[in-house]
């Protein structure tokens, strides 16, 4: 895939820009403990909760607000937007600072993602390139995961964690001239006679009448879980449970990039031999697995010993969220057309982060007071939503495809390409 030059600068942006997220996740965990010591945990919580707020709220009306104007400018333009809020992150000292500015750091990326990911099916067409397209956008997250904590593991011995917050900006600024240096394939505009209030619906629309999608919107559930408490709580275990460094911090997320790397190379010949829904369930059930043996381990290192036995934990948790993540966005693009992919990739961005408006206060503020209980909470969530799937799964007729079946079963329903 990266012989195609689009593809390959795009890809290059994303990688960029990752490693850039992958510092400010790092420094806004210590920003947070610096604040508020041991309650970083709630800081973290309310500052991600805001987050999906923006995600959820503000990203389906700038999608139908931007879907006819040039992707170009639309892409690079939240790009400097991001770039400009990381440069103010350093100068923060109240955690409402944080709240403000997370909100329209996150409200520019809700803009940002959706939009680049859709144009990656008309970049790469043919559905094996884009389910390896897919795996290989899931090898950049899960190498930000691990090398981006890495990084800032060892810059931290010579630098302050703030100084972290201008390799952000680099990372956007880097994204935000290859962005421009693209040339992006045309894209075929919605009707002429389609309203900004009838675009802003319109994903939503096929979600619901699509039973593929319908699959996915359960197993955003249990991602969700799992994710919240490796991104909420992962500063208060290394530092307030463990009484660890800031370095343990990285490491800790680096063990959840570990985990979902191992699966994410491997994802396409997965895909090919189970079926993108039989993966992702796998996924969901490993992911449960992974959530009760964190409650396990909550209540067994109580004492602040068997920091391996978490590390191990949050390996698993990666590797369920890489078998759900990755094949994920093949039912989006065989669910939607060329003239709604944009909206119907963003109503997955929403209604996916809608699922953490649930799950990051829980791990935060549940969190707070006991890490146990928000344990516990979690997994019970993890278990409800994989049971969901299981009954989604099966309702939709798809638990097992050929490999034939994967690329051509999962099309849309009538009604869906019909939007």
């Amino acid at each position: 895939m990266l012989r195609n030059g689009t593809y390959a600068k795009l890809f290059s942006a994303q990688v960029i820009a990752l490693v850039g997220t992958g510092l400010l996740t790092v420094a806004l965990g210590l920003l947070a403990f610096d604040i508020a010591g041991d309650a970083a945990g709630s800081v973290l919580g309310t500052a991600l909760t805001i987050k999906m707020i923006a995600y959820v709220g503000v990203a389906p009306l700038i999608a139908a607000l931007v879907d006819r104007l040039p992707k170009k400018a639309v892409l690079a333009t939240a790009d400097v937007v991001r770039l400009g809020i990381a440069l103010t992150l350093p100068f923060v000292t109240e955690a409402w600072q944080i709240y403000v500015l997370v909100f329209v750091l996150q409200s520019a990326s809700a803009t940002f993602t959706p939009a680049f990911q859709s144009l990656i099916p008309a970049v790469l067409p043919e559905a094996r390139d884009y389910t390896r397209a897919l795996s290989l956008s899931r090898l950049a997250y899960d190498l930000e995961s691990l090398l981006s904590p890495t990084i800032a593991a060892a810059l931290l011995t010579v630098i302050s964690y703030n100084n972290l917050f201008l390799g952000t900006a680099a990372g956007f600024a880097g994204s935000a001239i290859l962005v421009l240096g693209s040339r992006l394939p045309t894209q075929a505009g919605e009707p002429a006679q389609l309203t900004f209030w009838q675009r802003l619906p319109l994903g939503v629309k096929v979600f619901a009448r699509t039973r593929t999608l319908r699959f996915l919107m359960v197993a955003n559930v249990v991602v969700a879980a799992g994710t919240a408490i490796v991104l909420v709580n992962s500063v208060v275990y290394a530092r307030g449970v463990f009484h660890l460094d800031a370095g343990a911090l990285a490491i800790t997320l680096a063990c959840y990039g570990i985990g979902s790397l191992l699966v994410a190379f491997n994802i396409p010949w997965v895909v090919d031999r189970l079926g993108v829904i039989r993966t992702m369930f796998i996924g969901a059930i490993v992911i449960t697995a992974g959530m009760i043996t964190a409650v396990v381990v909550t209540v067994a290192t109580a004492d602040g010993t068997g920091w391996g036995w978490l590390l191990g934990t949050w390996a698993i948790l990666g590797m369920g969220t890489s078998l759900v993540n990755t094949p994920s966005s093949r039912l989006l693009a065989d669910a939607s057309t060329p003239q709604n992919r944009n909206l119907v990739y963003t109503a997955q961005f929403a209604l996916s982060h809608a699922c953490f408006l649930i799950t990051y206060p829980i791990a935060g503020w549940l969190g707070a007071g006991s890490l146990t209980i928000a344990a516990i909470t979690l997994a019970v969530i993890a278990i409800a939503g994989t049971i969901a799937a299981s009954v989604a799964a099966a309702t939709a007729r798809r638990i097992g495809p050929t490999p034939a079946e994967s690329t051509s079963a999962l099309s849309p329903e009538p009604e869906a390409a019909a939007q």
